[in-house]
C-alpha cells in the first residue's frame, strides 16, 4: 500500500466539522488535532449553512440522538451537499430504537451521504442483514461481513467502511479487507467515533473518484497507529493505550503505514 493522503491532511489542515455524542467529543477533537486536521463541534442548526462554507467535511454521529442535534444534522448535511464538501454517517446503535432508526433513515433519505462508517451490528442492520447486535456493541452473526458491506454501499449508493477486527470498505463493486489493529482499540470508548471523523479528514483531502482508497488509506492509518501505541503494554492497559494512541496518529508517517499496511482488494461477486 502506498499512502497519498496523510501527508495532505498534514499539509493542507482540512476543517472537519463534527455534530457527535456527549462521549465522544473531546476524543474526537483531539484525534483529529494529533491528525494534523482540525475540529469544529457545533450542533446549533442557525449556523450550519455557515459552517459549512468553511469547512472542508461533515461528520454525522448518532450517539446521542435528539431533536436538536437531529435537526441540525439535516440542516448540515444538506449545506454541505450544496457546498460539495462530503459527508460521513456514523449511524451508532442504530438498531437499539425506533429514535435512532428512524433518525438514519431520515439522514439517508434527505442527505447525500459520502460514507457511513459502522461496526458489524450497524452496517448489518443497513444492509437488511440478520444480526444480533447489543447497544453499541457489534454483536454477533453468521453473516459475510464482506458481502454485508458490498450490499450496504450497493443500497445506499455511498462508501461503507465496516470497521472490526478487520475493516471492509467497499463501494459495492470493489472492497478493501484492512487487516491491521488491535484488541485495545475497542476497549477505549469513541474509538469508534474517532476512526469516522478520521474518515472524513481522509474524505476532505481526495477527489471524489479516489474517495475508496482514501477511505481505505484512513482505516490502515488508524489501525497501524492502533498497533504502535499498543506495543509493550498489557491487554488490561487501555487508559496507557489511549494517551499513546493519540500520540501515534500525530507520529505515525507514511513510511510505517506502508511497511505494515494489510490489505487485501477484492472484486464484489
Amino acid at each position: 500500500m502506498k499512502p497519498e493522503f496523510l501527508d495532505l491532511i498534514r499539509s493542507r489542515n482540512p476543517l472537519i466539522h463534527n455534530i457527535t455524542n456527549l462521549v465522544s467529543a473531546h476524543f474526537s477533537a483531539n484525534g483529529l488535532l494529533a491528525l494534523g486536521a482540525s475540529p469544529i463541534m457545533a450542533d446549533s442548526p442557525e449556523e450550519m449553512a455557515e459552517l459549512a462554507s468553511i469547512s472542508n467535511a461533515v461528520v454525522l454521529n448518532l450517539g446521542t440522538p435528539n431533536p436538536n442535534n437531529l435537526n441540525a444534522m439535516i440542516a448540515a448535511g444538506k449545506a454541505a451537499n450544496q457546498a460539495g464538501i462530503p459527508v460521513v454517517l456514523d449511524p451508532v446503535a442504530v438498531a437499539a430504537s425506533r429514535l435512532r432508526r428512524d433518525a438514519a433513515m431520515r439522514l439517508l433519505k434527505e442527505i447525500d451521504i459520502t460514507a457511513i462508517r459502522g461496526n458489524a451490528g450497524e452496517i448489518a442492520y443497513l444492509a437488511d442483514t440478520d444480526w444480533q447486535a447489543k447497544g453499541v456493541d457489534a454483536g454477533e452473526g453468521h453473516a459475510d461481513l464482506q458481502h454485508v458491506a458490498e450490499q450496504a454501499a450497493r443500497k445506499h449508493k455511498c462508501f461503507i467502511v465496516l470497521s472490526g477486527e478487520k475493516d471492509y470498505i467497499s463501494d459495492g463493486k470493489r472492497t478493501a479487507v484492512a487487516a491491521n489493529g488491535t484488541p485495545l482499540l475497542p476497549k477505549i470508548t469513541a474509538s469508534g467515533c474517532l476512526l469516522s471523523t478520521v474518515c472524513g479528514a481522509f474524505l476532505a483531502v481526495s477527489p471524489k473518484e479516489k474517495g475508496l482508497d482514501a477511505l481505505t488509506e484512513a482505516c490502515t492509518v488508524y489501525a497501524v497507529a492502533g498497533e504502535i501505541a499498543a506495543q509493550g503494554l498489557q491487554p488490561t492497559q487501555s487508559g496507557s493505550f489511549m494517551v499513546r494512541f493519540l500520540d501515534a496518529l500525530a507520529a505515525v508517517d507514511h513510511t510505517a503505514v506502508a511497511q505494515a499496511a494489510n490489505v487485501v482488494w477484492h472484486q464484489a461477486a
